[in-house]
C-alpha cells in the first residue's frame, strides 16, 4: 500500500547552533488529515522541529518540501508559511476582545468582512467561546487565553497547525476542555496538526502516529499503540508511560518464553532474549493489579509478589500507587478499589501482572532510529 503523500515534509535536513547539532532529521512530514505528537525530554528538538517546517530555522543540510516542491527560496517559505499555523506555549493577545483578537489574522489578510465574521463566529462556537466573544484579552483566564489563541490560529484554516505545548501549566479541568474543543476542532475540519507534549496519554488520545525525540533525532516513530506498548529503547520506554522499567537478566528461556531475575526475584515475560542476556522489563501501571489477598490460586498471572504502598499520588480519574516487591513497581487504581482496599501507606499487599503485560527490551540493544 503506498504511504499518502505529505504536506510538509522535512527530507536530511540538519540544523546547527552554535556549531552543536540541535536537529537531525533524515525524513519526517505530515499527511493529509493526520495529528503527529512528538513526544521527549526538553532539549530533545522538539520546537527546533516545528520551526524547521515552518522555515524559521536556518539548514545545514536537508530539504524543506511543501506538497513536493522543494521551499528554496525566501518566497517559497513565506507562500508555505501562510498555509500553516503555529500555536505557541504562552498565548501573545492583542489589547482588544476575544472575538477581535481571533479576526486579527483575517484581516491582515484582506479577508471581506462578511465572510470574517461567519468564520470568526464559527471558531468561537468549536472552542466554546460564543459567550465571552466580547470580553477583553486582559480579562481572560489562563485556559480562555489559550483557546483563544487556538481559535486565532485556526479560523486561518491552515492546512497545517504546530502546537507547542498548548497544553502546559492548566490544571486537569481546563486541560480536559481545551483538549476536547481542539481534538473535535481537528477533526470536523480536517486540518493535520503536530502537537508537541509531555503527556503520553494526551498523545495517545489524540494523534495518528507519535514520534519520540532524543538528541534531535527520532529514535521511535509509528501508530500510538506500537509506540506506548511496544518501546524500542529504555529511553522511549521512560517517555511513553512504561513507569516500571526493571532490569535483570535471562535466567531461563524456551519457546518464546523467558524467567529474568530482577533483584533476586523471577519475572516471567514473553521475549526473544537468551540465557545470560541482560534485559529491561517494562510495565504500564494499568497492567498492574493490586489485592489485599494473594491472588496464586484464583488468578492467570504469572507474576505475583508480597508488594508494601511506599507512596500515592492523584493521575488524573485515577491514583498512581508506588510499591516496593523487593523492585520498584507502579499501579493505576481506580477510587472505588482504592477504597475498597483501604491503599495507605505503608500497608501490605499483593500485586500482580501478566506476563504478556511486560515488553522486554535486550539491554545495550541497538534501537536505531524509525523513520517519521
Amino acid at each position: 500500500m503506498t504511504a499518502p503523500a505529505c504536506i510538509v515534509e522535512l527530507s536530511g535536513v540538519r540544523v546547527e547552533r552554535g556549531g552543536v547539532r540541535v536537529l537531525d532529521v533524515p525524513a519526517f512530514g505530515i499527511a493529509e488529515r493526520e495529528i503527529v505528537a512528538l513526544l521527549g525530554p526538553n532539549g530533545a528538538g522538539k520546537t527546533s522541529l516545528l520551526l524547521s517546517l515552518m522555515a524559521l530555522l536556518p539548514r545545514a543540510a536537508g530539504r524543506l518540501l511543501w506538497r513536493g516542491a522543494e521551499v528554496a527560496t525566501a518566497r517559497d517559505a513565506l507562500a508555505a508559511r501562510r498555509r500553516m499555523a503555529m500555536i505557541l506555549q504562552e498565548p501573545l493577545l492583542f489589547d482588544d476582545t476575544v472575538e477581535g483578537n481571533v479576526a486579527s489574522g483575517l484581516r491582515l489578510r484582506g479577508v471581506r468582512r462578511a465572510e470574517a465574521r461567519e468564520r470568526v463566529a464559527a471558531a468561537l462556537a468549536r472552542l466554546g467561546l460564543g459567550a465571552i466573544a466580547r470580553r477583553s484579552a486582559r480579562a481572560l483566564s489562563a485556559g480562555e487565553a489559550r483557546r483563544v489563541s487556538i481559535a486565532r490560529a485556526l479560523v486561518l484554516e491552515p492546512e497545517v497547525v504546530l502546537l507547542d505545548e498548548p497544553f502546559a501549566n492548566l490544571d486537569a479541568r481546563t486541560r480536559e476542555a481545551i483538549t476536547d474543543g481542539l481534538e473535535r476542532t481537528l477533526r470536523e475540519t480536517g486540518t493535520a496538526a503536530v502537537l508537541v507534549t509531555h503527556d503520553p496519554a494526551e498523545a495517545l488520545r489524540l494523534s495518528d502516529r507519535i514520534a519520540v525525540m532524543s538528541g534531535g533525532a527520532i529514535v521511535q516513530a509509528g501508530p500510538p499503540a506500537e509506540v506506548v506498548n511496544e518501546p524500542a529503547s529504555e529511553l522511549v520506554a521512560s517517555y511513553v508511560g512504561m513507569e516500571t522499567v526493571l532490569e535483570g537478566v535471562v535466567v531461563r528461556s524456551a519457546g518464546g518464553e523467558l524467567v529474568a531475575s530482577v533483584a533476586g526475584r523471577d519475572v516471567h515475560a514473553l521475549g526473544a532474549a537468551s540465557a545470560g542476556e541482560a534485559v529491561y522489563c517494562c510495565i504500564r501501571p494499568e497492567h498492574v493489579l493490586v489485592e489485599s489477598v494473594d491472588p496464586s490460586g484464583s488468578s492467570s498471572a504469572r507474576n505475583v509478589f508480597p508488594a508494601r504502598v511506599t507512596a500515592i499520588s492523584p493521575a488524573g480519574p485515577y491514583l498512581k500507587v508506588k510499591l516496593d516487591c523487593g523492585f520498584p513497581l507502579v499501579a493505576s487504581v481506580t477510587g472505588e478499589s482504592f477504597a475498597a482496599l483501604r491503599l495507605a501507606r505503608g500497608r501490605e499487599v499483593f500485586a500482580s501482572f501478566k506476563a504478556t503485560a511486560i515488553h522486554v527490551i535486550r539491554k545495550g540493544e541497538a534501537a536505531p532510529a524509525r523513520r517519521g
